[in-house]
């Protein structure tokens, strides 16, 4: 029997759930930029041991902040401090490098984790500068704010899967502090279900003067980091070039915002795994495999961003608080509360495969989900960028459409929990499964 189309957005589950995205405080987030910007420079070279200025007593600080979140949780979240020592071009010597995490532990799947992360660090002109001021303001003390909101508003309340917080280090030394925490969740064996990585998102006014507080830009991954030659083969043959889990979560998250009408908040989904030229503490997590996604400003300042502090021909330069925009900080905190509260509830997508070569009719498989009460099959043509068309929702872990032909269409699954709540679509192409391909090997 044929299954009806039913023609429906891709939005988030409209269970009735608490909002913990209402108790944003764009007060606390102002607060938590300037007490950032006051320890003068967080350049990753910067003094570890100064009780005030520097590198070391900024992580002491979002220390605190999570724990002191952790205390009004009658101490649910568990804070870890992971480390190395690293060198490299933008680190000449030996230097100790430390994130500040805190795990808010699922209450049945804790190995389930989603991310929502910043970095903590800040530079000038020079890279290698560890003396100058270095406010970091926009970049990134705006991401690092929205994470410690992010965490004292949603562990109020308790989630099936886990949620890490983290305030990285050394992501202007080379994407350090995320190479670092991803290298931690592989050892840790989490199943990581999306990374939201937060850098630069507190600014809506570029260095021309346009202003865009209406959007905010989500990039992500076409082709998997963690693709080999045999994959992208069959990527170019059967499709899978626009269908990264990466990819799926964009469209995800950029569905969510449009449900939430309030905010005043779009996403303009980008499709490049970062800005021209540019990179990201998201991009050592899709190395490994594991899903992730950069949110940052509709338009970049670039005279408050990576500069000295100084004016020259009337123009100030430099990345401090009275450039940003906290209204608009406040929309983008609330879009990823939004988020990580409904992907701490949803199960993991399903890994579905697709049947349908030389037949008037197409089979879709996948294997059961934890978590999932059901499942929803969607259909998009080829050449259109979202999931668009609900073909049906079932409780089997296969569907079969005849009178579909699989050459014309692309399909995906998603998985439901028994509160509504609705994963990202997989993708039924090669690579489309939310895993990594390989288990993931430590960075070099």
């Amino acid at each position: 029997m044929r299954n009806y189309l039913i023609l429906l957005p891709l939005l988030a589950s409209t269970a009735a759930y608490a909002a913990p995205e209402d108790a944003i405080s764009e007060a606390r987030l102002r607060a938590d930029v300037e007490k950032l910007v006051s320890f003068g420079t967080r350049h990753t070279l910067s003094s570890q041991s100064d009780p005030k200025r520097g590198i070391g007593a900024a992580r002491k600080w979002a220390e605190a902040a999570f724990r002191k979140a952790s205390a009004a949780c009658g101490n649910c979240l568990e804070v870890v401090l992971p480390e190395t020592t690293v060198t490299g071009d933008r680190v000449p010597t030996p230097t100790r490098l430390v994130d500040v995490v805190a795990i808010q532990r699922g209450t049945e799947r804790p190995n389930e984790v989603v991310i929502v992360q910043g970095h903590i660090d800040s530079r000038v002109s020079d890279v290698l500068d560890a003396t100058k001021d270095a406010p970091g303001a926009n970049d990134n003390a705006s991401g690092t704010a929205l994470v410690l909101e992010a965490a004292r508003v949603l562990s109020r309340e308790k989630f099936p899967t886990t949620i890490v917080y983290a305030a990285l280090s050394g992501e202007e030394q080379g994407l350090l502090g995320g190479k670092l925490l991803a290298d931690y969740a592989a050892a840790q064996g989490w199943t990581v279900k999306a990374v939201l990585n937060n850098d630069i998102v507190g600014g809506s006014t570029g260095s021309d003067g346009y202003r865009d507080n209406a959007h905010v830009r989500v990039l992500s991954e076409a082709l998997r980091a963690d693709s080999t030659d045999a994959l992208r083969a069959q990527m170019r043959r059967f499709g899978g070039e626009n269908d990264s889990p990466s990819r799926n979560i964009s469209r995800w998250v950029a569905s969510l915002a449009e449900a939430d009408a309030d905010n005043g908040l779009t996403v303009r989904q980008i499709w490049r795994a970062d800005r021209m030229g540019r990179g990201g503490d998201q991009l050592p997590f899709s190395d490994k495999g594991f899903p992730a996604v950069r949110f940052t400003v509709a338009v970049e300042d670039y005279e408050h961003q990576h500069q000295d502090l100084r004016t020259e021909g009337g123009v100030k330069f430099g990345d401090t608080a009275d450039e940003m925009d906290f209204p608009y900080l406040a929309k983008v905190t609330r879009l990823n509360v939004r988020a990580l509260a409904r992907l701490a509830r949803t199960p993991m997508p399903p890994a579905p495969v697709v049947k349908g070569a030389v037949k008037p009719s197409t089979d879709i498989l996948w294997q059961p989900v934890p978590g999932a009460v059901r499942y929803t099959l969607w259909q998009r043509r080829t050449d259109t960028p979202m999931w668009e068309t609900k073909l049906l929702e079932t409780t089997d872990t296969k569907a079969s459409l005849p009178g579909v032909r699989a050459d014309d269409w692309l399909f995906g699954v998603n998985a439901v929990a028994a509160d509504g709540s609705e994963s990202p679509v997989a993708s039924a192409v090669p690579g489309g499964q939310f895993a990594p391909l390989a288990p993931p090997a430590p960075n070099p």
